[in-house]
């Protein structure tokens, strides 16, 4: 497996400002970064961050929407679809000027009003991300988000993503798997993993129950790791977890992972 770790900032390093956390990321002894909506810092700025410090940008987030509303993705939302093509427009460009090879286009929380039209508008949003990624170099990913985290989230079970990637192909579409939602979920990723390995682009990594940092919950990360690499998984394995002290007390378990990984 690859030595990809990849610190989600909007999750940790929130002790200093986001123009910062690159650098803490690194510092701490990450190897890449992500954030769903880092445009508050221009392409190139991100760039010239993570290249001086030998990082990567690993992933964004396409229609997130608009998080001063409460809003968690456009792509299954009717009557957003022109919002949802502008914002995924502008991620990409990001994504190519920083490198990062994945976009996640946001499915939202349509509401039970809008079931009956979601899942088209949803698909169609996929579509057009597909459409649009062709040739880039950047990559659809797709993210299960369980309804303990986000109720009324679109996507909420890998079952459900798995019907989607299914419908574009997984060259096009990748999944992006996550711990924590797994196990709400009840989904015992050391045995989907081997039935799924090439399914997966992203991991993002939290313990359950709490969703703070390996080694304070029930999850098994040294299975699970032992599964990755048993598929030769070697993509980014990301850490999107809320932080059970600072930042860099809670990442003490960074030098065991570079081992293993």
């Amino acid at each position: 497996m690859n030595n990809k770790l990849s610190a989600h900032i909007g999750y940790l390093f929130k002790e200093v400002p986001l123009g910062e956390r690159v650098a803490s990321a690194a510092a701490a002894g990450f190897t890449a970064v992500e954030h769903p909506q880092p445009f508050s810092i221009g392409p190139q700025v991100m760039r010239k961050m993570v290249d001086e410090h030998g990082l990567f940008f690993a992933q964004l987030a396409g229609g997130a929407g608009d998080a001063s509303k409460g809003e968690k993705g456009l792509a299954s939302l009717p009557g957003r679809e022109a919002d949802f093509r502008a914002s995924f427009d502008r991620a990409l460009e990001y994504a190519l000027i920083v490198g990062a090879p994945l976009i996640h286009p946001m499915a939202g929380v349509p509401g039970d009003e809008n079931a009956a039209q979601a899942k088209d508008v949803y698909l169609e949003n996929i579509r057009y991300a597909v459409d649009q990624t062709a040739g880039s170099g950047a990559r659809v990913l797709i993210e299960a988000i369980s309804e303990a985290a986000v109720p009324g989230y679109a996507i909420s079970s890998l079952q459900k993503a798995i019907e989607v990637q299914d419908i574009f192909g997984i060259e096009k579409v990748t999944l992006l798997v996550d711990t924590f939602h797994a196990a709400v979920t009840e989904v015992e990723l050391t045995k989907w993993i081997p039935w799924n390995g090439a399914r997966i682009g992203h991991v993002h990594i939290a313990d359950f129950p709490g969703r703070h940092e390996p080694g304070t919950g029930t999850l098994p990360f040294n299975d699970i790791l032992s599964a990755l690499q048993a598929v030769e998984f070697g993509d980014a394995i990301g850490f999107e977890y809320i932080p059970s002290n600072s930042t860099v007390e809670s990442a003490s378990f960074l030098h065991d992972w570079k081992l293993r990984s």
